[in-house]
């Protein structure tokens, strides 16, 4: 037998001693932690937020109280994420900070799939697949924003690492351990719940013995039902993802693309060693087998949550970046297959890590989009700055649509001193994301009373103000009719996805 065939110990005792972090398994686990905080790092600054990280930024900032009265209206399964950013955000709430939680959980991710890795096969399959993880573009993009998601990911990665510890070791401990990463991980973001999916298939295809499933479902009972008066919750909330729509083809081919390319020659090669993997798979080491942890976890998730979606539209790409470690574990274990019949060891470990490198190399446009102002769409601190260069203290603002407000939300003192002409009720004081506004029959009133010389200014959404969309929402198009009606255009001053208009009375 070649150098990568190993006996599996005997049951007990000999599973112990597998993946103890010395040598070269500390190396392996550490190196992939130290490529993905330096890629997570590159760049952390983009000068915008995106509309998603603008409503992390502007919840974690309001007070415990009130973030516990908007997730009784809205966002419930962001709340514990919110809660865990509250005192960052009390310390600085810029973008470094808002983002450095999601690095620090990418690189843990990295070294835990490293570390699954070392432990189910060896050391340099551990190592190639860490750091497969952390130069995929997918990764690197949820690494560098403040939400949830790299958060999520690492919960399922030490979850799962802690199930082959409970495996190896059925006690109490261990099991509660993983009950608790579980339930942690599902709470904030109530998909990740799919990983218990993944690991009952793991068990199931490893065969292992009764008290290994008592210990397993008691986790996994308990985990659920920490999770299902969030579930219950959420799913009154149901509407905030209304837009989403039924996936189809081209929704699994974006999430094949985003696990295993972008590209299509690093596509081609993660699919071709993920294929001898799976023809030839690697000799299992332990209670579980690579593979039957590996593939569970890449496909389960997704698989479940596409069919879901057929009948209630749920899918999304960033819901499943807790799954893509699989990938990475398979693709390492077909460049083992391959390289394991090179005759050195440090030839076959330098042959891996340079083909990782020639992969990052390949994706680097990709990479280098992530780190642009406009990678994630729209970007608000253009049209704050906008705004702050024109505004002065005493003029009046109004915002079109009525989330546009989120501008004055995420960069507060570009409007300071502005009176906000459609604000009934604050966002923090009404629970809401953006607040609540007057009637048009209220906004006529507050415009009529205004100083004919006091200038009014305009916040909108180039890209909906004007359409089809805009004028079927009654509210927003009445708001435009009162404005019209008393004042005209004078000026307008356009950024990306954004303009300020001056407004003078008639």
């Amino acid at each position: 037998m070649g150098e990568t065939e190993r006996t599996a110990p005997a049951p007990g005792r000999g599973w112990s001693r597998l993946g103890r972090p010395r040598g070269g398994r500390a190396a392996a686990v550490l190196a992939p932690v130290a490529v993905m905080l330096a890629l997570g790092l590159w760049g952390l600054d983009r000068g915008t937020v995106w509309r998603d990280e603008g409503a992390t930024l502007q919840v974690a900032r309001r007070s415990v109280p009130e973030i516990w009265h908007l997730l009784g209206n809205v966002d419930a399964v962001h709340g514990l994420y919110y809660l865990l950013m509250h005192p960052l955000m009390a310390l600085r709430a810029d973008e470094t900070t808002l983002r450095l939680p999601s690095v620090l959980a990418a690189a843990a991710t990295a070294g835990l799939t490293a570390a699954v890795g070392v432990r189910l096969a060896r050391p340099r399959v551990g190592l190639w697949a860490g750091l497969l993880y952390a130069v995929t573009p997918f990764v690197s993009h949820y690494a560098q924003e403040g939400r949830s998601y790299a958060l999520v990911a690492a919960g399922a990665a030490l979850a799962t690492w802690l199930l082959l510890r409970a495996v190896e070791h059925p006690s109490y401990g261990w099991w509660a351990g993983y009950g608790a990463a579980v339930a942690v991980t599902a709470l904030l973001h109530e998909f990740a719940v799919l990983l218990l999916a993944a690991h009952g298939v793991t068990l199931l295809a490893s065969r292992v013995p009764w008290r290994v499933w008592r210990g397993w479902g008691c986790a996994a009972v308990a985990a659920c039902a920490v999770l299902a008066p969030l579930a219950v919750v959420s799913r009154g909330q149901s509407e905030q993802v209304s837009w989403l729509r039924t996936p189809g083809y081209e929704q699994a081919r974006a999430l094949l693309y985003a696990f295993a390319g972008p590209g299509d020659a690093v596509l081609a090669g993660t699919l071709v060693l993920t294929a001898v993997a799976l023809l030839v798979p690697l000799p299992r080491t332990g209670p579980l087998q690579l593979n039957a942890v590996a593939l569970p976890l890449a496909l389960i998730p997704p698989l479940l949550l596409y069919v879901a979606a057929q009948r209630q539209p749920l899918f999304l790409d960033r819901y499943l970046l807790f799954s893509l470690m699989g990938v990475p574990l398979l693709a390492a274990a077909g460049a083992e297959r391959l390289l394991g019949l090179l005759p050195w060891r440090r030839v076959a470990i330098t042959a891996g890590v340079v083909a990782v490198a020639v992969a990052f190399m390949a994706q680097l446009p990709a990479q280098e989009r992530e780190r642009l102002p406009a990678s994630r769409g729209d970007q608000p601190a253009l049209v704050a700055s906008a705004a702050g260069k024109l505004v002065r203290p005493g003029d009046a603002v109004l915002f079109l649509p009525h989330y546009e407000r989120r501008i004055s939300l995420f960069y507060p003192d570009r409007f300071t001193g502005l009176s906000d002409l459609t604000l009934r009720r604050s966002a923090a004081a009404s629970g809401t994301l953006f607040g609540e506004e007057v009637t048009a029959a209220r906004l006529r009133e507050r415009l009529s009373r205004l100083a004919p010389r006091r200038r009014v200014w305009v916040v909108w959404d180039t890209s909906t103000v004007g359409t089809r969309w805009f004028r079927a929402q009654r509210a927003e198009f009445a708001k435009t009719q009162v404005l019209d009606a008393l004042y005209r255009e004078e000026s307008t001053v356009y950024v990306h996805g954004g303009a300020v208009s001056l407004y003078v009375r008639r």
